[in-house]
């Protein structure tokens, strides 16, 4: 009896041992790993690590604030507050253990069963560190409010990752619109949690002065604020009256900047103040009028500037006073190696005629106004270099000769690194083809108004910031890479993080890793996590990946059009209609490419776990009498906007209000002649012709659109006229040129497209046409 008692309450006492023991922790596989950007090496163990309330955070005197990257997120997430020590327990603790002889920025990071250590020389590589355990952890981690039922486990990894660039950088532009410093500090939190070390902060344009110079006040008084005409289209508000009230801006007091920089070099990441010259700077000079040429009083703009003929007069001496006086205050404020100056998109209309830079040109011995203005930026460049900076601009800067110790951002393309690493000087490359995330990500019609341009997340990804033409000399000088959010286009925080996100995990991974470990389809899985966070984070990041998109063909001797469906992310779930119904989960899953043979509206969407994701994307393909028929240009278009070539304008597709999507053709100052033959005698009632208009990008819709029809090929007839005047638009729009035709059967039709020609800003303007619809 007593050894069953004794057994019995063995059994108990060991169920009580068991119960209160540690649950067995999660079972991980390698593709539970979603690390943006993706390390260098990885070698996935077996097991996990798990943070309890008890675990210590370890780190010398000297690093432990870096600590509260961490420190913090448990504490919202979890309720915890982890002790910080300097001297390691025997278990469960995440230590820092720093080795000189490692890379810059670069980290070793081991997890194991009842321990965690990262090896880095400093700062940037301990962040790096912690910063992968964060997105090793839960995405529940993200959470503001304390979370239940969670195992903080992470998987038992050994990480060793170094970036690639040193230069990762990402602008914002907070003069055309401006956002406070609580969004600034919140961009820098999503700088560091990407790897990510350089905020360029585009602080003076023409539409607003952002920081506090205090020799100038007036600068802020005057230059930080605009008259309120956010309910206009940005290139369409009028210029304002002397004396009108401003009441939209704001500005960063110097209080503010130095919170800011502060902030972000706990985070890793160095501000870079941009104060432009000699162009943008219309807010200065409505403060101070004395530094034009012509000293006229101006408002500060409350929109769009062309061209900008309003600058810095580069023949006083007073100017030059002025601006270093300005600078010596921001070097004050801001300890980065580099000031960026601007030095783009300046019109010298006025220094050609002002006395004092024509007195300017004559004395320095300079051939013309180009030179003048590499005058001053040189001048410049040696007053920044004699305090230990570095002048760095855009890559106008080029133009007329390169200050000999300038480092040159090329936005234009490559052209300006190109040409800059050739002569020896560093680079930090930005194309607008790849890094400017004013550009749509999407369909236009289903996306926020952009500046225009199409920057979808997988060209991002493809960006590198070493282009194929340079030498491994010209490498050498490539810093590295740099996003770029324009605001013009960009009134509220939620729209800056909507056209920021998920771009600046693309462009992260394009900077940070290297070549080999770079896989679209690899990235496309991984992003989809930090999807996850961002939605804790409350983020509004764009899911414009996961539109539908249409590749189509057409049989030219069945006139059957075949439509291929996808997305950005490689075998996404679409499901589609073809008869007008809406999308179900139930819809048909899409698997081939779709025939049809008559008019249709395609409706289709991506599914993630039997759920929709993205915009729905729906579009009715008109079938009608011309698809397939031959099509002889009798004008040619442009080769830069070939569209579909021959059966481009018989294909069924309308090109969108992206010009960039393959569908338009385009032409050039001249006009559009083509001929249809039907291949036999056709009954007639009406025919449209598509065009587009983006006066933005210098594309205008034709003045007039001819339809001429005849029997034989040889002798042809007037049919209609569309005429339709010049008038300013400040958007981007579709329009149908339709000529109605009384009932005729005929087999050759000629279209004649008639080009504006020359627009009222100059050069030559695009006309953009797609489809011919005979009807």
């Amino acid at each position: 009896m007593k050894n069953a008692i004794f057994q019995s309450l063995s059994m108990i006492l060991l169920v009580i041992l068991v119960g209160c023991g540690e649950e067995s922790r999660t079972i991980f596989t390698e593709n539970d790993i979603s690390i943006v950007p993706k390390p260098l090496e990885m070698k996935f163990n077996q097991g996990a690590f798990r943070f309890n309330e008890d675990t210590k955070l370890v780190a010398p005197k000297d690093q432990g604030e870096v600590l509260d990257v961490l420190k913090d997120k448990f504490t919202a997430a979890a309720g915890w507050t982890l002790e910080v020590l300097d001297t390691a327990p025997r278990s469960n603790f995440v230590l820092l253990s720093t080795d000189s002889s490692m890379a810059e920025e670069g980290y070793d990071l081991k997890v194991m069963d009842n321990q965690i250590i990262i090896k880095a020389n400093g700062l940037n590589g301990f962040l790096y560190g912690l910063e992968t355990i964060r997105q090793l952890l839960p995405v529940a981690i993200e959470s503001k409010s304390l979370v239940n039922n969670i195992n903080w486990d992470i998987p038992k990894v050994e990480i060793k990752d170094s970036p690639r660039f040193k230069w990762r950088g990402f602008m914002l532009d907070v003069s055309r619109h401006f956002f406070d410093k609580d969004y600034v500090l919140a961009t820098i939190d999503q700088l560091a949690l990407l790897k990510m070390n350089t905020l360029h902060l585009h602080l003076v344009d023409d539409q607003g002065w952002r920081i506090e110079i205090k020799k100038y006040p007036k600068l802020t008084e005057v230059g930080g604020f605009r008259v309120d005409q956010e309910d206009k289209p940005w290139n369409a508000r009028p210029t304002p009256d002397l004396g009108t009230e401003t009441t939209y801006g704001g500005f960063y007091t110097q209080e503010d900047i130095k919170e800011i920089v502060a902030y972000a070099s706990s985070r890793g990441v160095t501000v870079v103040p941009e104060i432009e010259m000699p162009a943008h700077v219309m807010s200065a000079i409505a403060a101070y009028p004395e530094l034009s040429c012509f000293q006229k009083p101006i408002m500060v703009p409350s929109g769009g500037v062309w061209p900008i003929t309003e600058i810095y007069c580069a023949g006083k001496d007073s100017t030059f006073e002025f601006l270093e006086n300005v600078l010596l205050e921001v070097m004050e404020l801001f300890p980065s190696q580099y000031i960026h100056v601007g030095g783009d998109e300046a019109t010298k209309t006025n220094w050609e005629i002002c006395p004092d830079c024509k007195k300017r040109v004559a004395n320095e011995g300079l051939a013309n106004v180009e030179e003048l203005q590499s005058y001053f930026i040189q001048r410049m460049e040696r007053f920044l270099s004699s305090k230990g900076r570095i002048l760095l601009g855009w890559d106008e800067i080029l133009e007329g000769g390169l200050a000999p110790g300038a480092t040159v951002m090329s936005w234009r393309g490559v052209k300006g690194g190109l040409e800059a690493s050739e002569a020896g000087h560093d680079v930090v490359m930005t194309p607008n083809s790849h890094c400017y995330f004013d550009y749509y990500q999407g369909d236009q019609d289903a996306e926020p108004l952009a500046w225009g341009g199409n920057l979808p997340l997988s060209k991002v990804y493809q960006f590198d910031p070493v282009v194929d033409e340079m030498t491994a000399e010209q490498a050498k000088h490539v810093l590295g890479g740099q996003a770029n959010l324009w605001t013009e286009y960009v009134p509220t925080y939620d729209q800056a993080e909507y056209m920021t996100y998920p771009r600046l995990a693309a462009l992260a991974e394009a900077v940070w890793s290297s070549k080999a470990n770079r896989n679209w389809d690899d990235f496309s899985n991984r992003v989809e996590s930090l999807f996850e966070r961002y939605g804790k984070m409350g983020i509004n990041y764009a899911k414009s990946a996961y539109q539908v998109t249409t590749e189509t063909s057409v049989d030219p001797e069945s006139a059957a059009i075949s439509i291929a469906l996808k997305s950005e992310f490689t075998g996404s779930d679409i499901r589609y209609t073809l008869d007008g119904s809406d999308i179900t989960v139930a819809s048909e899953k899409y698997t081939t490419p779709i025939d049809i043979k008559k008019t249709t509206t395609i409706k289709a969407q991506v599914f993630k776990e039997e759920k929709p994701v993205g915009a729905l994307f729906k579009k009715t393909i008109t079938y009608n009498k011309a698809v397939g028929k031959p099509v002889t240009y009798l004008k040619k278009y442009h080769d830069s906007y070939q569209g579909a070539k021959e059966l481009g304008m018989v294909n069924v597709v309308r090109g969108s209000k992206n010009f960039h999507d393959g569908q338009w053709q385009g032409w050039l100052g001249g006009d559009m002649e083509l001929l249809i033959d039907m291949e036999s005698p056709t009954e007639l009632e009406k025919i449209t012709v598509g065009a587009l208009e983006n006066q933005g990008s210098g594309i205008y819709f034709p003045v007039q659109v001819e339809v001429l029809l005849s029997a034989d090929g040889k002798t042809f007839k007037s049919a209609g006229i569309v005429k339709r005047e010049y008038s300013a638009n400040n958007g981007s729009e579709l329009k149908n040129y339709v000529v109605g035709i009384k009932e005729q059967t005929t087999r050759y039709i000629k279209v004649i497209a008639t080009n504006l020609g020359t627009p009222p800003t100059g050069g030559g303007s695009w006309m953009f046409i797609d489809e011919v619809v005979v009807e």
